[in-house]
């Protein structure tokens, strides 16, 4: 036996005897090289967590653990970091499913908070947050950015970060500046995020901090922003995000616009979820700085952003999910969807040559990086989406005899390619339980279902009332037209169909 990455782990072992303390033994781990910045699979090998952090990674059952450590056995079982999501809109889990074919400009004018806030109160943003946060941690995403579009008052800022807490997930949650015509305006909102910085149990939980803002240009409100930021340095936040969508969207937010302002080249890290129309003087700006993109690959395919130059930026690049009312919540998904639309992309360059490709440009431990590794490099927090000495204790078990993973021989391949939200067997947050034995046991569940079934009944039930808005003409003055429908059946009528509510 010895020590992967190695802290000596005999001090350990005299010094920790009162921490509580878990030793995974006997399974495949798929590990961090540090020296090769890539993945380390050890077969047999065992993981060592105490409290919340990972305090040893080995490559058989060590010798030696702190008295009282309990002893999991994941023979034939697959041990990875979690998933680390860049990008979502926690709040909006009420709306699921009444939204399946629902367009972007559809999304602004009856799903989003510039609707929302009217029929919502405080309760049922709690009860949507946890209950969304609950369906991540089921499906192995152990970290979050919540771009938190709820914070349209006290209470409803209260709540939602409230849930974040009491999930026990590890959330960034971006209390999010923006003017709701009829009833807040971004004056109103600093004294609430300052109350927000100060809520009970913030600093003993996984939950930090963050800003989401969106009106960094391209014609800016240059006191509000620096307002913010000077709100952002106070209150040591720990992510600044925004919505990054260029091109016939007529959205900016742009690194080019951060960067003009002075606030691109700083220690926070700042998000840029989507991106989909980056420019090369973009993508040099976040190298040069080191920020990232969110790419969110069902939302951009389902909203029709789009994503066509996010292949070329992939080493400044994370993964998100956003609206996960219209489309899967887990990452794993993402990292599938994301990895096989790559290689789609990259083999249609050389096809369009009238070529064949030579070798496949895009592998699945890259895609596994993309869902793990990075996210916690966009957040600069090297401590996350990685199994390696000192790293947080966040980890997925996955059942290796499963129907899917059955007969699997490379762990990463199995994951990315074979595995479903179904075949995690466990999850953990900081060292902490939030899924065992196929199940979650995570505090506050079986209330927390209970409490959103019926919050998500009445604003259902309120949505399926509201008459649906006539496409507008134009958005932000560019035409808006039909794009050619698909059609499923011979004959007359295309398939079509109705959302069923």
């Amino acid at each position: 036996m010895r020590p992967i990455n190695a802290i000596a782990i005999l001090p350990l072992c005299l010094t920790a005897v009162g921490a509580a303390s878990t030793l995974f033994r006997g399974g495949t781990v798929v590990a961090f090289n540090k020296q090769t910045q890539g993945l380390n699979v050890i077969r047999g090998g065992s993981v060592l967590i105490t409290n919340d952090r990972i305090t040893g990674v080995f490559t058989s059952a060590p010798s030696k653990v702190p008295a009282g450590t309990e002893i999991v056995d994941i023979t034939g079982k697959i041990i990875t970091p979690g998933f680390i999501d860049t990008h979502r809109h926690g709040w909006q889990t009420a709306f699921k499913t009444i939204a399946s074919n629902t367009t972007l400009i559809e999304f602004f004018g009856r799903y989003s908070s510039f609707v929302a806030p009217f029929f919502w109160n405080a309760t049922d943003v709690y009860d949507s947050q946890l209950a969304g946060l609950y369906e991540a941690l089921n499906a192995g995403v152990t970290s979050s950015l919540d771009h938190a579009t709820h914070t349209w008052s006290k209470d409803a800022s209260s709540a939602g970060l409230q849930a974040c807490i009491d999930s026990g997930a590890r959330v960034f949650w971006g209390f999010t500046f923006a003017n709701i015509t009829g009833l807040v305006t971004v004056e109103d909102l600093y004294p609430v995020i300052r109350e927000m910085a100060k809520k009970p149990g913030l600093r003993n939980s996984p939950t930090t901090l963050g800003i989401a803002y969106d009106g960094w240009g391209p014609n800016p409100n240059v006191a509000e922003i620096n307002k913010i930021m000077a709100l952002a340095k106070e209150l040591n936040v720990s992510v600044i995000t925004t919505h990054s969508l260029q091109g016939p969207w007529g959205f900016n937010n742009s690194p080019e616009d951060i960067h003009a302002l002075n606030y691109l080249n700083i220690s926070t890290p700042i998000v840029f979820s989507h991106a989909s129309f980056l420019t090369p003087a973009g993508a040099a700006l976040l190298r040069s700085t080191n920020q990232y993109i969110s790419i969110t690959p069902e939302s951009e395919m389902h909203y029709g952003q789009t994503h066509p130059v996010s292949y070329n930026i992939q080493d400044q690049a994370s993964l998100g999910i956003d609206t996960h009312i219209t489309f899967s919540t887990d990452i794993l998904t993402q990292a599938r969807i994301w990895l096989q639309q790559t290689r789609y992309e990259r083999y249609l360059d050389v096809l369009e040559q009238s070529k064949l490709p030579r070798s496949n440009p895009m592998s699945a431990e890259q895609a596994f990086l993309l869902a793990t590794r990075h996210g916690g490099l966009a957040l600069r927090r090297p401590d996350l989406g990685i199994i390696a000495e000192g790293a947080k204790a966040d980890l997925v078990i996955w059942d290796g005899n499963s129907p899917a993973l059955l007969g699997w021989v490379d762990p990463v391949a199995a994951v990315i390619l074979h595995a479903s939200v179904g075949d995690i067997e466990a999850v953990l947050v900081d060292g902490k339980w939030v899924k065992r034995g196929g199940k979650l046991v995570a505090k506050g569940w079986p209330d927390a279902r209970a409490n959103f079934l019926r919050t998500a009944k009445r604003l259902q039930a309120i949505w399926r009332d509201m008459p649906m808005p006539e496409p507008p003409a134009e958005f932000n003055g560019v035409p808006v037209v039909s794009p050619v429908q698909a059609d499923v059946l011979r004959g007359p009528g295309n398939g079509y169909g109705n959302v069923y509510i």
